[in-house]
């Protein structure tokens, strides 16, 4: 499938200035688009449209126009001073209806967020705030006009604490704001509206893969060969190994420090191996990836095998006690490895750097070399070379033990079957993400195995 591209503010005004269309052409395509949306949402309601001084609020005014000949009983509310001779001047100019403040707006079942749109970046000031709150609680169902209001378009920031939208149309393409939490989370559903303007980026959200099934000439090695480097926590490098073999690879090998070699699956070949001799165990020319990290430990023992992995000049997936093992310089000496921190692990490694949670990752893929899985809700992945994608919002059911594991091993049987660092990343976090919604609520790490193969 196609990733749909992700626009900061300032690439959709380059956007829509390189498209030569007159503004006013752009704003009627928005509210006709935010209008029709309405319209397929829900049926007519009782509506009030908060429309603010800019194209935002011009778009809201629109949609207003369309709903109410459509037969809607709508009402509509402006905040602030539209700049005189603009198209939202014209277009509050031209409403035939009572243009209210908001403070003294009724509520309406329906309420159309048009107040800032991608260009507004600080927090509603107190008075309009205290006027358009209890509007947005009393309403049944928010829908807004590109983004929700009070919210940073490029970040995710939430900046005013107003209720979700229900219902989000994004004018043109996806903003950042739209996949970053916490500001995704006030979102509701997002629907992408085309204005006709060409857009593209380097930022897109993560598409569904392409998985290809095994073919009659595959067999276990072709498929990839995957080998996870256990260490004190055997139960973490488990879950890995068999979420590498349920993802698809043909062959997986356990290098354990101890413990019990008769756990499920037997298909998962076990050894026990001391630290020094790891090295001899990753000198198989068949390996195709090599997973470390998951409940490794970070003793001295740890510290051996990990030096042993990374040593093998194999493609590396580097996860949890390896994470916390390394710094960004010895980082550096292993690019094209897939690095998959949460945000703790992260800023351990790289500090708090500084801009959203994008930048954040595009910085450390550059300073290291390596792609970049920086998990949460709304997972990133970033590589060297600039590119990076926004995983849709995943299930907050995610957020229990060892389902980062399950992640890393998805991730090293993608890598294992010849995907690029970026595509293993990329295709994991969305598998690991649909694995969740497949499961639904109540999952542990250990549900996601059965639930990894194709629907």
């Amino acid at each position: 499938m196609t990733a749909r591209p992700i626009l900061t503010a300032a690439e959709m005004r380059d956007a829509e200035r390189r498209s030569g269309q007159p503004e006013r052409d752009m704003v009627e395509r928005a509210g006709l688009a935010l209008a029709t949306a309405i319209a397929r949402f829900t049926g007519p309601l009782r509506t009030l449209v908060v429309a603010g001084p800019g194209n935002n609020g011009a778009d809201g005014m629109v949609a207003a126009r369309h709903l109410a000949a459509a037969g809607w009983d709508v009402a509509v509310a402006v905040a602030g001073q539209s700049r005189p001779g603009s198209v939202a001047a014209e277009l509050r100019a031209d409403w035939p209806g009572h243009l209210a403040d908001p403070a003294a707006a009724a509520p309406a079942t329906l309420v159309v967020d048009a107040l800032f749109g991608t260009g507004f970046a600080r927090p509603l000031d107190d008075a309009l705030m205290a006027a358009v709150l209890p509007l947005w609680s009393a309403a049944r169902l928010r829908v807004a006009a590109d983004l929700p209001s009070g919210v940073d378009a490029d970040t995710g920031a939430v900046l005013s604490d107003l209720p979700a939208a229900h219902l989000t149309i994004a004018f043109g393409a996806l903003k950042p704001a739209h996949r970053l939490q916490p500001a995704a989370g006030r979102c509701g559903r997002v629907a992408v509206a085309d204005i006709g303007v060409e857009v593209g980026s380097t930022l897109t959200e993560l598409p569904r893969p392409r998985v290809h099934p095994p073919t009659a000439q595959s067999h276990k090695y072709s498929r990839g060969m995957v080998a996870v480097v256990a260490g004190a926590m055997p139960g973490a490098a488990a879950l890995a190994a068999s979420a590498a073999a349920r993802a698809g690879a043909g062959y997986v090998l356990q290098l354990m420090a101890g413990g019990a070699l008769d756990t499920h699956p037997h298909a998962i070949m076990r050894r026990i191996v001391s630290a020094d001799a790891v090295a001899e165990q990753l000198d198989d020319d068949r390996i195709g990836a090599v997973l470390v990290g998951p409940g490794l430990g970070r003793d001295a023992d740890a510290r051996r095998r990990l030096d042993a992995a990374l040593l093998s000049g194999k493609p590396l997936v580097i996860d949890g006690d390896a994470l916390a093992l390394l710094t960004p310089s010895r980082l550096s000496r292993h690019p094209g490895s897939i690095l998959t921190p949460h945000d703790g692990e992260f800023r351990r490694l790289f500090g708090d750097l500084p801009g959203s949670k994008v930048d954040r990752a595009r910085a450390a893929a550059a300073r290291t070399g390596c792609t970049l899985l920086l998990k949460g809700a709304d997972s990133v992945v970033a590589d060297p070379d600039g590119r990076a994608a926004i995983l849709p919002p995943a299930s907050p059911w995610l957020a229990t033990a060892g389902t980062g594991d399950v992640l890393a091993g998805i991730v090293a049987a993608r890598r294992a079957a010849g995907d690029t660092p970026f595509d293993a990343a990329a295709a994991g976090a969305w598998l690991h993400a649909d694995a969740a919604d497949r499961v639904g609520p109540g999952l542990i790490a250990d549900d996601l195995l059965t639930h990894l193969g194709p629907r």
